[in-house]
């Protein structure tokens, strides 16, 4: 198995997942063009995925959907919450799914599971070959126990560490926004994530990228810090997906 970003942050989200003949696009919050220009960066064709699965309805994980599912006539694969959110000509695509129940996409398991966040039935991911996993857990504003066991075990983990405490505490968002963002249905800062690699199983973990930075209230730096205290490894072992830049395609032994 092996995954990429085509870039993670509050102005757009895609996650590529692959194996075998199936490509997933999870989230498209690029517009349709910006998508393919990203998408041809990690040498992949739009017309080659296999289908889009999204977390849930915000405008930065969903702004391309529409236009891109249409012009390559791709399922979208979304909870009924999640579902009754996106474009109403979207309902000749659109496959819902429960998030407590393991669907098939082709060649990759998807294992939802669901999340505390502020929208209608948001979800997140485990992607499987039947052997190796691929976590994925972005927009999140606290941990549950639903999460630490299905993260736990994973090969790889996408893992969002959206803010640091007191860049936010001191930057310039208005109260209302800090409140939400630090809030229980908003985001995970960098001690609820690096506290969630503590709790879990990383024995078998390979990869770790940090998702969702703030590009104002938090520094790669930072995390890069946390990340590596948590799980007694050198920082140059965590990775972080980037806003303009994603990270290219990182693959499961």
């Amino acid at each position: 198995m092996r995954f990429a970003s085509l870039g993670s942050g509050s102005r757009g989200n895609g996650t590529l997942i692959s194996q075998g003949n199936t490509t997933l696009l999870v989230d498209c919050g690029f517009s349709a063009k910006e998508t393919e220009k990203r998408l041809q960066r990690m040498a992949c064709d739009a017309a080659d995925l296999s289908a889009i699965v999204v977390t849930h309805e915000h405008g930065d994980h969903i702004n391309g959907i529409r236009v891109l599912a249409r012009k390559y006539q791709l399922p979208v694969y979304a909870t009924a919450g999640t579902a009754g959110c996106l474009s109403a000509d979207l309902i000749d695509y659109i496959h819902e799914f429960s998030c407590h129940e393991q669907f098939e996409i082709d060649d990759i398991e998807v294992k939802p599971f669901p999340v505390p966040h502020d929208a209608r039935e948001p979800s997140q991911f485990v992607f499987s070959d039947g052997q190796r996993s691929i976590g994925l857990l972005t927009d999140v504003g606290m941990i549950t126990p639903v999460i630490e066991q299905a993260l736990s075990g994973c090969h790889a983990l996408l893992l969002e560490a959206n803010h640091d405490i007191t860049m936010l505490d001191n930057g310039e968002y208005p109260d209302h926004l800090k409140y939400r963002v630090s809030g229980k249905m908003g985001h995970l800062n960098n001690v609820q994530s690096s506290s969630l690699l503590k709790k879990i199983d990383t024995s078998q973990l390979q990869h770790i990228m940090a998702m969702h930075l703030s590009e104002k209230n938090n520094h790669p730096d930072i995390v890069k810090t946390a990340f590596s205290e948590a799980l007694n490894c050198q920082q140059d072992w965590i990775g972080i997906a980037d806003q303009e830049l994603g990270f290219t395609w990182r693959e499961i032994a």
